[in-house]
C-alpha cells in the first residue's frame, strides 16, 4: 500500500521555523514526485513545494518562495519541507503526496492526515 504520512507540525510564532516531514512506505518513493500541499479553513488545497523524483529538480508556489526549502533522503524515504520566515498566513494543515512529476494534477494514494501548522504571536 502506498502510504504518506506527514509530521513536524505545531505552533511556532511569525519569523519562526518549522520542519515537516513526509516518511513513505509501501513503494519506492525516488520513483515519484512528492509535493507538500496546505489547506487552510473555508479554503482550498494548494500546492505549496514539489520535489522530483531525482531530486534534482524543486519548485515553490510564490507565497513560500525564498523561505521555504524541499528536500528528499532516498536513504530514509523520507521528503522534508523546512519552512523560514513564518507568516500567520501560512497556518495551515500541510499535506504531502506522490505525485508522477511536479505540476501534474494526478495524486497517487489517499490523503493522509495531514500535519497541522499554526504561525501566531
Amino acid at each position: 500500500q502506498l502510504q504518506l504520512v506527514e509530521s513536524g507540525g505545531g505552533l511556532v510564532q511569525p519569523g519562526g521555523s518549522l520542519r515537516l516531514s513526509c516518511a513513505a512506505s509501501g513503494f519506492t518513493s525516488d520513483n515519484y514526485a512528492i509535493g507538500w500541499f496546505r489547506q487552510a479553513p473555508g479554503k482550498e488545497r494548494e500546492g505549496v513545494s514539489c520535489i522530483s523524483s531525482s531530486g534534482g529538480s524543486t519548485f515553490y508556489a510564490d507565497s513560500v518562495k525564498g523561505r521555504f526549502t524541499i528536500s528528499r533522503d532516498n536513504a530514509k524515504n523520507t521528503v522534508y519541507l523546512q519552512m523560514n520566515s513564518l507568516k500567520p498566513e501560512d497556518t495551515a494543515a500541510y499535506y504531502c503526496a506522490a505525485q508522477p512529476r511536479c505540476g501534474s494534477s494526478l495524486v497517487l494514494g489517499s490523503w493522509g492526515q495531514g500535519t497541522q501548522v499554526t504561525v501566531s504571536s
